[in-house]
């Protein structure tokens, strides 16, 4: 006899709002045609990862049947003694998105929401809306995170604000009294997340990574990976810096081996390895200013960026939209990162690559354009053509 209701579904369904999210797509990592491209769409870093990091990775070959430390405590001393840090304060992830889901899944349910910026980095929204939360974006004058509309979305429902500072994929970042002004104008009970994956490429003395407000503060929690300076974005290993309160909640719903071995063992050997970040960010400050100085000397909008990449605008030209130019670039063998996804169909993001790498790229793009009397400046000029 059929006990069950007689209108259930006739099939397996997700729950509401979940066939809503749009899947995340990561940058391109091939062109038809070319066997070895170069991979400038994904913000990976251009030395690839510490010589120390590979061969702490190597060395746990022999214990892949063994389980990893579901609390990473040699990960959790060596961040906290990096960053001056309470280890308890602590929540490593599975890449810092899935400290993201971790916190919606947490603190949101129906009826919540969460605020971000309305170009910000796409994993809030997936986070927010698979907790069922409405997802409400703050518009960007300029690109550019803007505190007050920002607060004029928040309101009692409210349970977490999402700040990517520098931003993913503009490159644009607030400075230390708009990070703080943004948490003074938050309920205290609606937390501020600061995701700092780019925070090591940051040379603006007025940017605060946001630790020191997470130290004090009830309702901030930092995050940062180790995907971009590091270099370990295959290992996927990111954490978060919360009150301990928090930390215990997380804890309830996060997997007990997240953060596998291996990543474990090559991200504590590359937050030793201080000569190979040195290196990584010496590298994107060297050629970040470049790549603006000659890109926008094409014609090109190229906003200002603190990140390991630059955000460059295509004007209204037929013929010469971004889609256009990153199809050129492809059949070049350069890959860049378009973001139609993002609501930013006139952008390409591209990532800071090696000298030959950007040269390559000012040069396609020159062509790409109609000129061919660019890519000769000296390095380490800036646009005003003053040492940087």
């Amino acid at each position: 006899m059929d006990t069950f209701a007689p209108d259930r579904p006739a099939r397996p369904r997700p729950k509401t709002g979940i066939l809503e999210i749009e899947p995340y797509v990561g940058g391109k990592a091939s062109a038809p045609g070319v066997a070895e491209p170069v991979k400038l769409s994904s913000n990976e870093n251009a030395l690839g990862s510490s010589p120390e990091a590979r061969a702490a990775y190597e060395a746990t070959s022999r214990k892949l049947h063994v389980y990893p430390d579901g609390r990473a405590e040699g990960l959790r001393a060596a961040v906290a003694k990096s960053f001056d840090l309470d280890p308890a304060r602590l929540i490593f992830g599975c890449g810092s998105d899935e400290v993201f889901t971790m916190l919606a899944q947490t603190y949101c349910e129906p009826g919540d929401n969460v605020v971000q910026g309305e170009f910000g980095f796409l994993a809030y929204r997936i986070a927010g809306r698979a907790a069922q939360a409405e997802v409400r974006f703050a518009p960007m004058p300029s690109l550019r995170f803007d505190v007050d509309l920002a607060l004029e979305r928040v309101d009692d429902r409210t349970r977490l604000v999402f700040l990517d500072n520098p931003g993913n994929p503009t490159g644009a970042w607030l400075q230390r009294d708009e990070l703080e002004r943004l948490h003074r104008g938050l309920p205290s009970d609606c937390i501020l997340v600061v995701d700092g994956a780019y925070a090591e490429f940051v040379d603006d003395p007025g940017f605060s990574d946001g630790l020191d407000l997470a130290r004090g503060a009830e309702n901030v929690v930092v995050t940062r990976t180790f995907s971009k300076i590091h270099g370990l974005a295959a290992l996927r290993v990111g954490w978060g810096y919360a009150p301990a309160e928090m930390i215990s909640a997380m804890d309830r719903i996060r997997g007990p081996f997240n953060v596998n071995l291996p990543a474990q063992a090559a991200a504590v050997a590359s937050l030793a390895d201080t000569q190979f970040q040195a290196e990584s960010r010496a590298l994107v400050l060297r050629w970040r200013p470049w790549l603006t100085q000659q890109i926008g000397g094409l014609g090109l909008d190229v906003l200002p960026s603190q990140g390991n990449f630059v955000l460059v605008g295509f004007p209204a030209v037929e013929g010469r939209s971004a889609a256009a130019a990153e199809a050129f670039l492809a059949s070049r063998g350069l890959l860049v990162r378009g973001l139609a996804n993002y609501g930013l169909p006139a952008h390409l993001r591209i990532t800071v690559g090696l000298e030959p790498q950007n040269r390559a790229l000012v040069d396609a793009l020159a062509t790409f354009v109609g000129q061919s009397d660019v890519g000769q400046s000296d390095v380490g000029q800036n646009s005003a053509g003053q040492t940087g």
